[in-house]
C-alpha cells in the first residue's frame, strides 16, 4: 500500500440497485494510512479481499456491468448495502457498546470524529478537505471550525518561539564572581602605558 489508501470507487445506491460510482465530489482521493499494531491484520485482510471479493454490479452512467475488489463485504463476498448495514450490524454494535442510539452516532459520525481527531492533531483544514473529499477546503472549515482547539498557551508559545523568550537583564548580584573582581580591578588599579 506505500502508506496511503487510494479510494477509487465506492457502492451506491440508485434506485434500490448498487451500483460503482466515484467518491464524493465524483473524484478520486488518496488517504493516509494509520501505522498501527494492527498492520499485519490489516494487511492481510487486503491481500485475502483482493483474491475473493470482485462482485459485478452496475457501473454509474450505465457503463454496464463492472467488477471491482472491494476493501469490506458481506460473508457472502457481495457488496455491503447500507440499507442493510446499518439495522444489523452497526445498530446493534452501538447498543452492545451501551450507547443509546440517536442519529447524532450513525456511521456518518465516523467522519466527525476522523475530523476532529485530525484537527485536534494539528492537521490543516486544506489537507482534511482532501481527505475527507470536499472540493471547497472552506466547507471543511465552515463544518468543523467548532473543533478546532483554541488554546491560549499554545499561541503564547508560538509568538514567543518566534520572538525567543524574553531574558532577564543581569544584575549585579546575579553575575559571576570573577566578572564582578575583575570589573572593579581593573577600574581602581592605574593604565599601563
Amino acid at each position: 500500500m506505500g502508506g496511503w489508501l487510494h479510494v477509487r470507487r465506492q457502492v451506491k445506491r440508485v434506485r434500490s440497485r448498487l451500483v460503482y460510482g466515484l467518491p464524493k465530489n465524483n473524484k478520486e482521493r488518496r488517504n493516509p494510512v494509520v501505522r498501527c499494531r494492527s498492520r499485519k491484520a490489516r494487511d492481510a485482510h487486503c491481500r485475502s479481499t483482493a483474491r475473493r471479493s470482485r462482485p459485478a454490479l452496475g457501473g454509474s452512467r450505465n457503463a454496464g456491468r463492472v467488477t471491482a475488489t472491494l476493501l469490506f463485504t458481506t460473508t457472502r463476498n457481495n457488496a455491503i448495502n447500507r440499507s442493510d448495514f446499518n439495522p444489523d450490524v452497526w445498530h446493534p454494535a452501538v447498543e452492545q457498546a451501551g450507547i443509546e442510539r440517536t442519529r447524532a452516532i450513525g456511521m456518518h459520525a465516523l467522519r466527525h470524529f476522523y475530523a476532529s481527531a485530525l484537527l485536534d492533531a494539528g492537521e490543516t483544514v486544506k489537507a482534511l478537505a482532501a481527505y475527507l473529499g470536499h472540493a471547497d477546503p472552506g466547507f471543511t472549515l465552515r463544518t468543523y471550525t467548532h473543533l478546532m482547539p483554541a488554546n491560549e498557551e499554545r499561541t503564547r508559545a508560538a509568538i514567543d518561539a518566534l520572538f525567543g523568550a524574553a531574558k532577564k537583564a543581569p544584575t549585579p548580584w546575579r553575575r559571576p564572581r570573577r566578572a564582578l573582581h575583575r570589573r572593579f580591578r581593573s577600574s581602581t588599579q592605574p593604565r599601563r602605558t
